[in-house]
């Protein structure tokens, strides 16, 4: 018989660096730079809220910057994508441990389209699913994005997750019935990259 891992929980989250971004705890000084693409329609089409004004983002960064521990089913972090050339704020990261016994996490993102293109997304998504997989001993990590997300399911599939099932009409999404597609990527999977 196999013995279950032990997976590297809590985990509390720092601060952590790739070539050209810095991955962060929201503070409050991010607000503006967090506005410029929350705000934006463009940038929540897909997204489960709608454009958020200064007053809600404020809260919501207010609550995110509290939380930088996972340890149970239900803790999140909300990462700020920092560029480092520039120090602003270009998009965040969204992590959550789902079902902290079986070692699963869902990762989520949103970026500002000035900065589309240019592979950010990718590199701060890739270190998330690294920590994710070689410092917190996960075995699965999902995103759930919207088939007509045709940037999302790039991005996954840049990321090496594969799709899993397609779920049709399974949430009320905007006033419409919408689909949801289930990308994962596991732990043996994961190596086998990096090999």
């Amino acid at each position: 018989m196999i013995e279950r891992p032990a997976f590297r929980l809590p985990f509390r989250f720092e601060e952590t660096l790739t070539e050209r971004l810095r991955l962060r705890i929201m503070r409050a000084a991010d607000l503006d730079d967090i506005l410029d693409y929350q705000a934006r329609a463009d940038v929540c089409e897909f997204l489960l809220y709608e454009p958020r004004d200064r007053e809600t983002l404020a809260a919501r960064i207010a609550k995110w910057s509290t939380q930088s521990t996972l340890a149970s089913d239900g803790d999140f972090l909300e990462l700020a994508v920092e560029h480092r050339a520039d120090a602003r704020v270009i998009g965040d990261l969204y992590f959550m441990l789902e079902r902290a016994e079986h070692g699963c996490a869902a990762i989520g993102w949103a970026f500002h389209p000035g900065y589309s293109g240019r592979g950010y997304a990718t590199e701060a998504a890739m270190e998330v699913l690294r920590l994710g997989f070689e410092t917190i001993g996960l075995h699965r990590i999902v995103a759930e994005v919207d088939p007509q997300n045709a940037a999302s399911v790039a991005l996954c599939r840049r990321l090496g997750m594969r799709k899993e099932a397609h779920l049709v009409e399974n949430i009320w999404f905007k006033g419409r019935w919408a689909d949801t597609d289930v990308y994962a990527l596991r732990d043996v999977e994961w190596d086998a990259r990096r090999d």
